[in-house]
């Protein structure tokens, strides 16, 4: 063997920004190696050159002890011609070629950063953008690869002497850390109050913020990824303010709070929902509740959740107080800088325009957010995380696909969008965008796109949207797909598509896939939603469905449960007397208009929507007759439940299913009459509609066991995806789960991507993929 080998190794992953080349410059000098290491659009790439044991103990240790914040996908090494030389470098990053590198996301700020920010000591105490290698802003401040200061918005802030030692020691915690600053050359925090908006001179930006909290204002705080509108949560009238500024109805707001102690006296906290609340990420997690308390006054009203979430920058732990601080709010909430159903900003101009009429004050800065992030939700189901909203902290760290795909674009859905880059075995799902139905959020997903574009270097041949012909994301598609081939997908086949790339099943076998949500649209051109459908990739059969039940006036039923209720008792033949609960909510003259409309069929487009089903019994029960915000009804049904005493003495709900003599003679048919009327018994009965709703909810899971069987029975099919804004429901998740397994079947649930909307779009990429490529195809 020769006494000296070279070898040069191309890393890929996430591995600019977090710390990776520091780390290859201490692992080759421990091991007495020369050579180089430098960033590249493909990754970071080394060479090393000594005894060839010490290469060969190089090579295969990198990817195991990387960095914590690094995602090594590959490790290639080939060896090269001995070049000489005694020390290892690190030099300058080389431009051009193909972006094959992905951007870390942004991380939540580090023990050792924290310990800084508190040290009166440290010249960086109290500097609200301290970070290093392991933390801080990534992907919202990237703007070209490789990942470099210059490619990044802290390019127009030079380092002082100080911050550029520290930035070329390979030995310091902050080598190569592209945001690093201090309080002499980084960004600058602001405070502007008074109309138009006005810097306070000499004042302490943070404590002039706090004492505005604690005097009930609504402060517009820059984060990492757009803006957020903070109060003090435990001020009800600060709360109730900024919910009608906002036009919020009564979607929940989330939460952050200084220590999980200001959270655990009511509200659950599981092992697994504090590895979440306290790791890297520091998304919102959806806590329980606990029974007999109800947290801040009018955060989230009728919502069985809390949504909390720690502070994950310098500036939120410096407005909710280091130690020894004045006191202050311990708990704020924290939620999206914008007007209801438009997107948050990050433009801070536009910020003193658009929040001028929601914010007291702006809490700001001159750091520009290049890509706007919102907060990240989970929750737990199972004892296993349940991505909600998948943005901050995950994007745009790709996902793993089963099976290769050509360089693709999927426009996902209307509601709660995201977008979808593809190419080879990787997907990139971007963070979310929003409800298409505002201009600017059209807007944000075009810039979006094209940013994430430039940084996966993914050039897209292929375009796929939903079917649906109304889609303002459907029609953005058709706008930028030119002269490329554009696949229309069908929702709830998209849907179940994305479970199984979730899952890493390549498709050459059909699953039972049951989507439950509120709306799609049908290749019958009714209102799809309650579908149990025989699908890969390729193609799908609709096994079984809701059965049908007019829509009455379209988004209308949505925002009046009350209206789905009626329809649904007048489809069931059951009488809609002024004793129930939904009759009643039901305004004099608009029950009348209702009942023309539900017998001539006007505006009444047939659903089978399951969502649309919880929104009636929701209503019928007495619950929820009004829904300011989406499946309002259907969460706060959840929610009833979860009071429901768990010994249940009397009968149970059972839907009616309906099969075809022939076996190929049509879908099986789930009829919710017997449900209605046996609700309709219980509410005359006086039942507490926390039974009513509990019941409900095991109706439902033993027709999905039901259904599944049929279909196991006539195909031979075992496995079941559960998926759908409607699984996004933990209690009817968990027991479509349990009785699905005690009868055999392998169940796949989401994780990772969110089962609504959300997850849409990874779905819609791999069934265009299936289409697109021959199955004979190589």
């Amino acid at each position: 063997m020769a006494a000296v080998q070279r070898r040069r190794i191309t890393v890929r992953g996430v591995v600019q920004g977090v710390g990776f080349r520091p780390y290859v410059y201490t692992r080759a000098t421990g091991l007495g190696l020369a050579g180089h290491v430098t960033n590249t659009p493909e990754g970071v790439v080394a060479e090393v050159e000594g005894a060839p044991a010490a290469v060969v103990r190089f090579c295969e240790r990198l990817a195991a002890d990387a960095p914590p914040l690094a995602v090594v996908d590959a490790v290639d090494h080939w060896e090269v011609p001995v070049a000489g030389g005694t020390g290892f470098t690190i030099i300058a990053s080389r431009t051009g070629g193909p972006a094959r590198t992905l951007v870390s996301p942004d991380v939540a700020t580090c023990a050792d950063c924290l310990a800084e920010l508190a040290d009166p000591a440290d010249r960086r105490h109290r500097h609200p953008f301290i970070t290093c290698t392991h933390c801080g802003p990534r992907f919202t401040i990237v703007t070209g690869l490789p990942y470099d200061r210059a490619h990044t918005t802290m390019a127009p802030f030079p380092m002082c002497p100080d911050c550029a030692r520290e930035y070329g020691d390979p030995a310091d915690r902050r080598f190569h850390a592209q945001p690093v600053a201090c309080p002499a050359c980084g960004p600058r925090l602001r405070l502007l109050t008074g109309r138009p908006p006005r810097e306070r001179a000499g004042a302490d930006p943070v404590a002039g913020a706090r004492r505005l909290l604690v005097a009930g204002a609504i402060l517009a705080v820059k984060g990492l990824g757009g803006y957020h509108l903070a109060c003090d949560a435990t001020d009800a009238g600060a709360v109730a303010e900024l919910r009608r500024r906002k036009a919020r109805g009564d979607k929940p707001f989330a939460l952050m709070a200084r220590d999980l102690a200001d959270v655990e006296r009511f509200a659950h906290i599981g092992p697994e929902e504090r590895a979440l609340l306290t790791g890297g990420v520091r998304p919102v997690v959806l806590l329980r509740r606990r029974a007999g308390t109800h947290g801040p006054d009018g955060v989230a009203p009728g919502c069985p959740d809390l949504g909390v979430m720690l502070p994950y920058t310098p500036v939120h732990h410096l407005l909710l107080g280091l130690p020894g601080d004045p006191p202050g709010p311990r708990l704020l909430v924290m939620t999206s800088g914008n007007l209801s159903g438009e997107p948050i900003v990050t433009d801070d101009d536009e910020a003193l325009e658009r929040l001028a009429d929601l914010a007291d004050g702006w809490l700001t800065h001159d750091r520009p957010i290049h890509v706007p992030c919102d907060d990240s939700v989970v929750r737990v189901c199972d004892g296993e995380p349940l991505t909600v909203r998948r943005s901050r902290g995950y994007a745009p760290l790709p996902l793993t696909l089963p099976v290769p795909v050509p360089a693709s674009l999927a426009a996902g859905g209307d509601l709660k969008n995201t977008f979808c880059l593809g190419e080879g075995r990787q997907a990139w799902l971007s963070a979310h965008i929003g409800d298409m139905d505002d201009l600017a959020t059209r807007y944000a997903l075009e810039g979006a796109e094209r940013q994430l574009e430039s940084i996966t270097g993914v050039a897209p041949v292929l375009l796929a949207a939903d079917r649906h012909p109304g889609y303002r994301s459907t029609r953005w598609a058709e706008r930028a797909a030119g002269d490329r081939p554009l696949v229309r997908v069908q929702h709830h086949h998209a849907h179940i598509a994305s479970t199984l790339a979730e899952h890493g099943l390549d498709g050459s076998r059909p699953v039972i896939g049951v989507a439950f949500d509120g709306t799609g649209y049908g290749d019958d051109g009714a209102v799809w939603g309650g579908e149990v459908l025989l699908a890969d990739y390729a193609g799908f059969t609709r096994f079984a469905h809701l059965a049908y039940v007019p829509l009455p006036g379209g988004d209308a039923a949505v925002h009046r449960p009350y209206r789905m209720a009626l329809s649904h008792l007048r489809a069931a033949g059951i009488d809609r007397s002024p004793d129930l609960p939904c009759v009643a909510a039901c305004p004099p003259g608009e029950i009348q208009l209702l009942e023309r409309q539900l017998e001539r069929g006007l505006n009444c487009v047939p659903t089978s929507s399951m969502g649309r089903l919880f929104d009636a019994v929701s209503s019928l029960a007495g619950i929820c007759h009004l829904a300011g915000y989406e499946a309002q009804a259907a969460i706060e049904l959840e929610g009833a439940a979860l009071g429901a005493p768990e010994a249940d003495p009397g009968p149970g709900y059972a839907f009616g299913v309906r099969t075809a003599p022939d076996p190929d003679g049509g879908p099986v048919t789930a009829d919710p009459a017997p449900v209605l009327a046996a609700v309709v018994a219980d509410v005359r009965a006086g039942a507490d509609p926390a039974l009513i709703a509990a019941r409900f909810h095991g109706a439902v899971a033993a027709l999905v066991a039901t259904l599944c069987a049929h279909a196991r029975e006539r195909h031979g099919l075992d496995t079941v995806a559960l998926t759908g804004g409607v699984f996004a429901n933990t209690l009817l998740s968990t027991e479509c789960a349990r009785r699905l397994r005690a009868a055999g079947f392998t169940v796949l649930r989401h994780g990772r991507v969110p089962p609504n909307d959300g997850g849409l779009s990874l779905g819609q990429l791999m069934v265009a993929a299936a289409l697109h490529t021959p199955r004979d195809a190589p």
